[in-house]
């Protein structure tokens, strides 16, 4: 598809991950770099430079779907699974306080790179410091796995699947300390929270 249709391929696919769509974005750049190493009918740079970009383009659509539609079904399903106004207040705020390091290093771990944008958007997270950490995220995370696939060859991509699952397990292994920690300080949490943002939580300004 890359020899076919160029990059047009890995900007879609990185775009649509971006976006919260379940695509191989991380496969695709690689692959990309991998052909512009092997063949060298499309430069390394242009790869990055594509893979940043619709990194960039499609967290902010996700985002801002994120920040529209994801407040509203939020709002709206939320006390379903337990999302009630305290608990969403607790989200906002732990984005305030973390969600730059949410939104860069979310970049380099399979699942947080497809949702890290749209929580952020449902979370209210300040646009120009979205815009800033994901930007960063998006120029090193092509920088790095395009450069290294194109500068190692298949070694890299024989080590990019192993080190974007260890990345998961840590992941998950840092939400479940998190799930713990937030049971044994939700109440000061809350509190926080609540003191950072009083008032109904769908009336604060979108």
């Amino acid at each position: 598809m890359i020899q076919a249709y160029g990059l047009w391929v890995l900007f879609a696919v990185v775009m649509l991950e971006s976006m919260g769509i379940a695509m191989p974005g991380e496969t695709a750049l690689v692959t990309a770099a991998l052909y512009a190493g092997s063949t060298h009918q499309i430069g390394i740079v242009s790869v990055v430079l594509v893979a940043a970009t619709a990194a960039m383009i499609g967290d902010n659509i996700g985002y801002l779907i994120g920040r529209s539609i994801g407040i509203r079904l939020v709002a709206r399903y939320g006390r379903y699974v337990r999302l009630n106004e305290l608990r969403l207040k607790v989200g906002q705020y732990l984005f305030l306080r973390h969600g730059g390091k949410i939104v860069f290093f979310g970049r380099f771990v399979a699942f947080l790179r497809t949702f890290a944008a749209l929580l952020a958007g449902v979370n209210r997270m300040s646009w120009p410091h979205f815009l800033i950490m994901n930007a960063l995220g998006g120029i090193c995370w092509a920088s790095l796995f395009g450069g290294g696939a194109y500068l190692f060859g298949e070694q890299m991509k024989r080590v990019a699947g192993p080190v974007s699952l260890l990345l998961l397990v840590a992941a998950i292994g840092l939400a479940a300390a998190g799930i713990f920690f937030f049971r044994h300080h939700e109440k000061e949490l809350e509190q926080r929270a609540e003191a950072a943002f009083p008032g109904p939580w769908l009336q604060r300004g979108f």
